[in-house]
């Protein structure tokens, strides 16, 4: 393990003596942390690249991992199989972008018989989506969120440096003639950059039946000053509001965002907010790099990396026994709020994997 924490956290008296306790049945809810927080998802990124460069995800000129550091398809499998067997049950695959690894359907088929597994999800940029919407809907995975920050083909361009706002249309389009349903748009919330857009992207969502996420941006990455474009959810949610009427929501995706609906729509309006209204206390997720690397929060650099135990002959108690472990360094909560004009977190978003 390596332990960077950024601010040494204080635990309180009564949790000092924790120590996660490893099982290797397959009852749920096997993981829990020092807060009794049950973690039953996690995102797993299969890669590190992408065929865009987004500005707040990736540098415009990336240095990405040798192959060699990367985990196999086998070895994401095997991963994901452990968590499983440790009671979670909602598995996203992320990046980069996950659609470009070479042999993905391999393994997303293998993750979608998974038993005990019962929400494979996908984050996507949408623009393999054309070719491989209708095989990810026979393989199992359940829905799909797929990027989109304007519907304005230049902005897009500037975006995400090298991107095609046609190929991702068309991967919306392929996905619902795919039978997906409940795809949500994420979009991040930037000033200056896209904010004159969000009534057009509710819109846009509301008309195709998708649902739409807005995002505070996170500071993660060697990127200062992103108090300057950062936008709340309060903020955009009033916006909205001018021009829908929008009814607080009780439902939960088994994910970050706060959901309003719009009478007589099947969309939900959802707000992913890191920095106004942080999701901590509740969070029941974790992250594992395309080199294996276990972050157990997002905002704090703490981390335990599974690749050795992969490599070097751990047998799957020992996999799981690392997991369970990664549970005593799960802090109570990040500082973002904090980190906005100088960010401490420096690996990009594209690192940590969606």
């Amino acid at each position: 393990m390596h332990n960077e924490t950024l601010n040494a956290e204080t635990t309180p008296e009564s949790l000092g003596d924790f120590r996660p306790q490893a099982s290797s049945s397959h009852s749920p809810g096997t993981l829990v942390d020092k807060y009794g927080r049950h973690v039953t998802y996690v995102r797993l990124s299969i890669t590190d690249r992408c065929d865009f460069r987004c500005t707040y995800c990736m540098a415009e000129e990336m240095t990405f991992l040798p192959r060699s550091e990367v985990m196999s398809l086998e070895e994401s499998l095997r991963v994901a199989r452990a968590f499983v067997s440790l009671g979670v049950s909602k598995l996203r695959l992320t990046g980069g972008e996950p659609l470009v690894r070479k042999n993905v359907m391999w393994l997303i088929e293998r993750l979608g018989a998974l038993p005990g597994l019962d929400n494979l999800v996908l984050t996507t940029n949408g623009s393999q989506l054309d070719r491989f919407a209708a095989p990810l809907k026979a393989a199992g995975v359940r829905r799909l969120n797929i990027s989109l920050d304007t519907l304005d083909r230049e902005r897009f361009r500037r975006i995400t440096r090298i991107g095609d706002l046609d190929k991702v249309l068309r991967g919306i389009d392929a996905a619902s003639a795919a039978g997906f349903t409940r795809t949500k748009l994420n979009t991040v919330m930037m000033r200056g950059t896209n904010d004159d857009e969000f009534l057009a992207l509710t819109r846009f969502a509301v008309e195709r039946q998708l649902d739409i996420s807005f995002i505070e941006e996170m500071p993660l990455g060697d990127i200062h000053d992103r108090s300057r474009t950062y936008i709340s959810s309060e903020e955009t949610r009033e916006m909205l509001g001018r021009h829908f009427e929008l009814i607080p929501s009780t439902e939960n995706s088994g994910g970050p965002a706060r959901y309003w609906r719009i009478p007589g729509s099947e969309s939900r309006i959802g707000f992913i907010s890191p920095h106004s209204h942080n999701f901590c206390d509740s969070c029941n997720r974790v992250r594992v790099t395309a080199k294996g690397e276990l972050y157990p929060c997002l905002g704090q650099n703490d981390a335990l990396n599974l690749l050795p135990i992969l490599r070097d002959g751990g047998n799957d108690d020992a996999l799981r026994q690392a997991i369970t472990d990664s549970m005593g360094i799960k802090p109570f909560g990040h500082d973002f709020t904090q980190q906005m004009d100088a960010p401490q977190v420096v690996r990009f978003m594209s690192m940590t994997g969606g």
